[in-house]
């Protein structure tokens, strides 16, 4: 396992420091869901929300969110996203709506933080849109899927 690199000689915290990395093409896929009533589901599927349209609004949301890591995880560098892709699908069967991103770059260092905080925001407006309806919802398994490119390699869960 590497070891934390997040603080300086002090054991204070820093932004580390990628100057010496290549820029390489780099790519992470993260993936969640949020459980809900058979009710809600359907509601979401059919459009049928008095806030609009649940599942296209939680991909801009994601898509935005990605954008604006930086801004919201300290320490987190900010890089030029090249590709944001974000899936939302209402699994009935589950009892879910199911979210995955995929986020690219070509830079010197990786997009995971990206790809992790779009599925969270997309996760958490559909938690926004359908909270009126339904206190129970529950974001779950937000995780990397899989991550390529960079000095650590492949990855894949």
């Amino acid at each position: 396992m590497s070891e934390l690199t997040h603080f300086n000689e002090e054991g204070a915290a820093r932004m580390v420091d990628v100057s010496a990395k290549a820029e390489t093409h780099r790519i992470a896929v993260a993936e969640g869901r949020i459980t809900m009533q058979a009710a809600t589901l359907a509601r979401v599927q059919q459009g049928d929300n008095k806030k609009g349209d649940v599942l296209g609004l939680a991909r801009v949301a994601g898509i935005m969110a990605a954008k604006k890591t930086a801004e919201l995880v300290p320490l987190c560098h900010p890089l030029p996203l090249n590709r944001v892709e974000l899936e939302l699908q209402a699994r009935p069967e589950q009892g879910d709506v199911y979210c995955r991103a995929r986020v690219e770059t070509v830079a010197r260092t990786g997009v995971e933080m990206e790809a992790l905080t779009a599925v969270q925001i997309a996760l958490l407006t559909v938690y926004d849109m359908c909270k009126a309806a339904e206190r129970g919802l529950c974001i779950k398994d937000v995780r990397l899927a899989h991550k390529s490119g960079g000095q650590s390699g492949d990855w894949s869960r």
